[in-house]
């Protein structure tokens, strides 16, 4: 049932808190877990050219970081990793891989400010709005 499971990190500690759900379900099953780190464009669009590629390097760097550091505690549990790192709203990211890769489960963490108003942080709410297959979100603040 869940043969392919897309887990979207930031490159935080929280991973763990969301690895250990992910392990639960990929458990006893032929799972491939997908590491996906998106970079968010929009956290430099506002800058100067010049700056542009220093930033856009260093966050590729922080990627390849969360996915090794994703992707190290995964194999040691036995699960196979699929790995990228794309670019874009992390939203339609995460929803465009889950397309084009034949996800049956997205796990990720989701961080909320006020519980009562906002039960889940933007990018949480509009995958799981949004997204074709089940979602599950862990609480990791």
């Amino acid at each position: 049932m869940y043969d392919d499971i897309l887990v979207p990190t930031g490159g935080d500690q929280s991973i763990e808190t969301v690895l250990e759900h992910t392990l639960a379900v990929a458990d006893g099953r032929d799972a491939t877990a997908h590491v996906l780190y998106v970079i968010d464009d929009q956290a430099f669009l506002t800058l100067d050219d010049d700056m542009k590629a220093e930033v856009l390097d260093d966050l590729r760097a922080e990627g390849r970081a969360a996915i090794q550091a994703t992707s190290d505690l995964l194999e040691e549990a036995g699960v196979a990793v699929e790995t990228q790192i794309s670019q874009g709203k992390p939203a339609e990211e995460i929803l465009s891989y889950v397309a084009d890769h034949d996800i049956d489960l997205v796990t990720m963490g989701t961080r909320a400010n006020e519980f009562t108003t906002n039960m889940l942080g933007s990018t949480a709410q509009s995958v799981v709005t949004d997204s074709p297959v089940p979602v599950m979100t862990i609480n990791v603040s």
